[in-house]
């Protein structure tokens, strides 16, 4: 039985439980407990704040553990990495009044800083040999320079939208982050094998985001034109219609690049193009 780590509440919580139940792992949502076991696959969750996920991990209470980068790095506990997840994306940035008349990271010197992540941001100002006053706050960082607490601060942005309410201007983007799949270094053998079929499960997951199946009815003289246009996974499927003179060509396309492949695609002469999403792809 493997033991995984998650955020007990927000944003993260919700992606993780949405990656769990895309990877085919029911988890109960009747009632929150500390302690949940899945009713079909060899896991059980462990609901705790996401600053105790790494320790968790690295002390074996918990054998793997879903947290962001941010608190991964600012923990510094002895788990490793073992996949990102792409999901929960936001950057520690630093922020300031908009009235200042920022130049640069000089301005940082001597100045108090308020944050929660007192770790990255002494790494990151001794890197660029600044010397800043870092006062570490727990909750509402955003809020201490309207209060006179500190100069600036350096804290989570995902929208930015807390920090135009809050009339603070982001300046410097110091680390990206996203969630990670976390593990514990001592993991028996029998739970590395439950974890390498987790892991097939989230990469067939993961595979198929952003992914389209794509299905085009195409002349025949046009058929190498149309698949010579196609960035597929690997070669197209071509089929015969029962329509003498006809094709049917099946593809998997990037969404970010669907609607230009598309307009090339009825160009070249493409009929009937049908466009399903894509659950999971296994290679």
């Amino acid at each position: 039985m493997l033991r995984i780590a998650v955020q007990s509440k927000g944003r993260l919580f919700e992606d993780t439980m949405t990656l769990l139940s895309e990877a085919g792992i029911k988890i109960s949502g009747s009632k929150r407990t500390l302690l949940v076991q899945s009713t079909n696959f060899p896991l059980e969750v462990l609901y705790l704040r996401d600053d105790d996920i790494p320790a968790s991990v690295a002390s074996g209470v918990a054998d793997l553990g879903i947290v962001g980068a941010n608190e991964y790095e600012e923990r510094q506990e002895d788990a490793e990495v073992i996949r990102p997840l792409g999901f929960s994306k936001c950057r520690l940035s630093l922020a300031l009044p908009k009235a200042v008349d920022y130049k640069g990271l000089e301005w940082f010197n001597g100045k108090k800083i308020a944050t929660s992540y007192p770790n990255i941001l002494k790494n990151f100002m001794q890197s660029k040999g600044i010397q800043s006053d870092i006062h570490v706050i727990t909750g509402s960082v955003e809020i201490s320079p309207g209060i006179g607490l500190a100069d600036a601060i350096f804290d989570i942005v995902s929208s930015g939208s807390t920090l135009v309410s809050n009339n603070l201007n982001e300046v410097e983007v110091v680390m990206k982050s996203e969630a990670l799949l976390i593990g514990n270094k001592q993991m028996s053998e029998e739970k590395k094998e439950i974890l390498q079929e987790f892991l097939f499960r989230i990469e067939a997951v993961k595979n198929a985001e952003d992914k389209k199946y794509v299905m085009m009815n195409v002349p025949s003289e046009k058929v190498n034109d149309v698949v010579s246009a196609l960035p597929g996974a690997k070669s197209p499927t071509v089929m015969p219609l029962a329509t003498e003179g006809w094709n049917s060509v099946h593809t998997v396309i990037d969404e970010k690049s669907f609607w230009t492949i598309i307009g090339k695609l009825k160009e070249l002469g493409a009929e009937g193009i049908l466009v399903l999403p894509i659950e999971k792809m296994i290679y």
